[in-house]
């Protein structure tokens, strides 16, 4: 499957990942930045549907499917990918779709892990690589099959403050330059970034 470049954003190597503080929120939108400039290059937004969007009145967030849409801040607003969280929070799968659909690989959270973390398939579900937490779980390790690590997840901190009276949290994604061309493999570890916050990190 190929999946084409577009604009700026995915030509970075490295990507800080911003929550949107809320006390009360239903859903959740990512600010996606060049941790460089600190310009804005993208955003997430979560999409779960009115349903669900009722239901999280009285169901909390983790045990409920959700949509998360990663866009471009582009002059169209470019769609890059869509995240979806199937089934329940202990066996949570994530797809990871492109603009048209197609699915590019998924994340099967581990049952046994002390750090947390998921499989990584492809779209024909062969495992290629996981996603490893370390004791804290702050830092998540990107790894081929064979142990090379080819990207990392790890936690920012946005200042005492905001940690203690919110529920946000952010991210720095760093990416391989090995990776610098290959768009699929950015987008797997972009979505790794929220994928540990919609099954780790969500509270409520």
């Amino acid at each position: 499957m190929q999946v084409f470049l577009r604009g700026s954003m995915l030509a970075l190597q490295r990507f800080l990942i911003k929550e949107q503080a809320a006390l009360f929120r239903r859903t959740a939108t990512y600010a996606i930045l060049d941790p460089d400039s600190e310009e804005q290059v993208g955003v997430a937004r979560e999409r779960p549907g009115s349903l669900i969007k009722l239901l999280r009145w009285f169901i909390p967030r983790r045990l409920l499917p959700t949509r998360i849409q990663i866009h471009e801040l582009d002059e169209e607003q470019s769609l890059l990918c869509t995240m979806y969280r199937q089934g329940i929070w202990w066996r949570s799968r994530i797809d990871v779709c492109d603009a048209d659909e197609n699915l590019l690989g998924y994340f099967q959270r581990k049952l046994f892990s002390l750090g947390g973390g998921f499989w990584v398939c492809d779209e024909y579900g062969n495992r290629f690589a996981e996603v490893r937490g370390d004791l804290k779980g702050w830092n998540f390790h990107f790894r081929t099959e064979y142990g090379r690590e080819i990207g990392l997840v790890a936690k920012a901190w946005a200042g005492i403050g905001k940690e203690l009276f919110t529920s946000a949290d952010n991210y720095l994604v760093e990416i391989d330059y090995d990776l610098a061309r290959d768009p699929i493999a950015k987008l797997l570890l972009l979505a790794a970034a929220l994928a540990i916050d919609l099954v780790y990190k969500e509270h409520g």
